[in-house]
């Protein structure tokens, strides 16, 4: 079997780099390693399949094994299947030019990386990294399902999921918009079942792509009252510009929820969400082998 070797990952993991250079908020995964194939194609070796495992190419693994060490290098983050650089990776892109050296400054840090952890399963986990990528390549496909389905799902069905939500956070939901045009939000909620105790809070739910911008947060501000918190929950996420006025504004409290943060939150109160938000929503945690001998 070819090695490859220490220039040739410099080489693809460079790629990598330059791939994500223009794209600040990061790119999944596999939008990457496509682009990747046009700008550091892949040899006749990389881009043959793993003889067991027919359709698997070797291209893509091995770009998953050679970017770990960028990653404990600080360089480059993998989350849920989106990959993106950090200002040291970007750094690191512009200060060594010729893959070999950039490869060994990513090997030196990983080391060192790997030096600072104590004796035990993480640290012999590092020794093979197939789990490591297994694991990612796991997660990214779990998440790209989990993203298709909320994208996709009903409007007022994902509405029933933010209402779910708030009630296994232990929210008192008073009032739900019915189906069609809302008067400006979505949802009306309370820490009390009476709906005595401030403050309210006041939702907006959008299951939609694109991000909501910084007019369309205005417009939702525009229908809370001096006490009440806005909550705004949107599929899409939200413009930079957005969620700088969220942090900012000088007397409206808002928290902004993208579709991450809502997914940590429904994963974290799963069990005390109701039966009819599990039933549209249901999740089941998948357990991976963590040896200690």
């Amino acid at each position: 079997m070819p090695e490859v070797t220490v220039r040739r990952r410099g080489e693809l993991v460079r790629g990598v780099f330059r791939v994500l250079a223009d794209h600040p908020d990061g790119l999944p995964a596999k939008d990457v390693l496509a682009q990747l194939r046009a700008i550091v194609p892949p040899t006749p070796f990389e881009d043959s399949d793993y003889p067991d495992r027919p359709g698997v190419r070797r291209y893509e693994k091995i770009v998953r094994f050679s970017s770990i060490k960028a990653v404990k290098a600080g360089w480059l983050v993998k989350e849920r299947g989106r990959w993106s650089l950090t200002d040291e990776g970007r750094k690191a892109l512009a200060r060594y030019q010729d893959p070999e050296q950039f490869e060994r400054e990513a090997d030196r840090l990983y080391k060192q990386w790997k030096a600072s952890l104590p004796e035990g399963p993480e640290r012999e986990l590092e020794e093979s990294p197939a789990p490591a990528v297994t694991l990612e390549e796991a997660e990214e496909m779990a998440w790209r399902e989990v993203e298709d389905y909320l994208q996709h799902l009903y409007p007022y069905d994902f509405q029933t999921l933010v209402r779910s939500l708030l009630q296994g956070m232990g929210y008192h939901v008073s009032w739900v918009a019915p189906p069609g045009p809302d008067g400006g939000f979505d949802l009306v909620a309370y820490s009390d079942p009476l709906g005595t105790r401030s403050p309210r809070v006041k939702v907006q739910v959008k299951r939609k792509q694109d991000k909501i911008s910084v007019e369309g947060l205005r417009a939702f501000m525009a229908v809370l009252g001096d006490e009440d918190i806005g909550l705004f929950v949107s599929t899409g996420g939200f413009t930079k510009d957005a969620e700088q006025e969220a942090r900012a504004h000088p007397t409206r409290r808002m928290t902004l929820l993208d579709l991450e943060k809502f997914f940590d939150l429904w994963v974290q109160h799963y069990q005390d969400i109701p039966e009819e938000g599990r039933r549209l929503f249901p999740l089941k945690p998948v357990y991976y082998l963590a040896r200690e001998d």
